[in-house]
């Protein structure tokens, strides 16, 4: 795992610990840590635009290495850990979720970043996907408060998932037994699946980001200024 910054950061090091844990249900994450390939930025607040920029700038970064590493990449994930606040309702959280990335997305747009034109900029679209120095992306926030257990993490995190890693998954035919796996974890740990799991392709995963669940009548708080 690599700490972009500060590399003393206990907030960030718990992640590590979190994922390592017997009954953390991600593989993918467990993968990623295992080959080195979780990158994690410390911030300082989750309500607040104070690491934006910083947070921006590791992002393009990352998609410029991915695609100079992509043949052997694996995969990677980019985790941005604050360190609070910890008392945010997942109403909170989700609305804090979704003004860091509108924080970043708009700063992808100030910087002249192509938008990824593999994805939708709709997020109402089953293939949304953000995208943040030409390459789409998707996010799993974690936080204290989560209702599932799976989500639930002492500090407010983000962790920003290369959505071309997975197509190439499922081009390999991994994909389907990956999920299966990770479904299947999630439920021996929480006793049942989680109600916001969708397919790839049959409704916006934008519903998922914060991990609470929402009712078909959840408007997404998130616009993309370049498809304006």
């Amino acid at each position: 795992m690599q700490v972009v910054t500060p590399a003393d950061a206990p907030s960030a090091h718990a992640l590590e610990t979190h994922i390592r844990e017997a009954g953390f249900p991600c593989v993918g994450a467990k993968s990623a840590l295992a080959k080195g390939n979780l990158s994690v930025v410390h911030a300082r607040d989750i309500t607040s635009a104070w690491n934006d920029l910083e947070i921006h700038r590791a992002l393009v970064e990352w998609s410029d290495r991915y695609r100079e590493e992509r043949i052997e990449s694996g995969l990677r994930s980019l985790a941005v850990v604050f360190d609070g606040p910890e008392d945010l309702s997942e109403e909170r959280f989700e609305q804090a979720l979704w003004d860091r990335i509108q924080s970043l997305s708009d700063k992808d747009t100030w910087r002249d970043q192509p938008r990824d034109p593999r994805v939708s900029s709709d997020p109402d679209d089953p293939h949304f996907s953000l995208s943040f120095g030409g390459e789409a992306y998707f996010v799993v926030g974690l936080h204290p408060r989560a209702s599932r257990i799976a989500r639930r993490f002492a500090f407010p995190t983000l962790v920003f998932n290369l959505h071309d890693q997975f197509e190439a998954l499922r081009e390999q035919g991994r994909y389907e037994k990956m999920r299966k796996t990770i479904i299947d974890r999630d439920i021996a740990l929480a006793g049942s699946p989680n109600p916001m799991l969708a397919r790839h392709g049959e409704a916006s995963p934008a519903a998922q980001y914060s991990g609470r669940v929402v009712d078909e009548d959840w408007v997404c708080p998130f616009s993309d200024t370049r498809a304006a």
